[in-house]
């Protein structure tokens, strides 16, 4: 599902929002398929229990059959479970490195 993807790509994770910690911050508890250590978020709109959000970030590694993403921590979770939103593209230079000569 994920071959395609690279260092610096944008990818979104979908998780499932396990039970609202605190109302005055407005932050939730999600599970995030294959990775096995709690996670929060802070998270302004009104989401219920069981309902699925998409985390997006940006690929730091790449192993054989794991991605590590930037979601704040950083996360790593098997290659199937992300989708890619949009490749990197390295920006593209406007001047010459090497200054002209007069």
């Amino acid at each position: 599902m994920a071959r395609g993807i690279g260092i610096g790509d944008q990818v979104a994770i979908t998780a499932r929002v396990r039970r609202r910690i605190t109302i005055t911050e407005d932050r939730v508890s999600v599970s995030i398929p294959g990775y096995d250590f709690p996670h929060s978020i802070i998270d302004h709109t009104k989401v219920n229990r069981g309902q699925q959000i998409d985390l997006k970030g940006e690929v730091t590694r790449i192993d054989e059959d794991t991605v590590t993403i930037d979601l704040g921590p950083l996360v790593t979770v098997d290659r199937d479970k992300v989708r890619l939103i949009e490749k990197y593209r390295p920006p593209k230079r406007r001047k010459a490195l090497v200054d002209a000569p007069d």
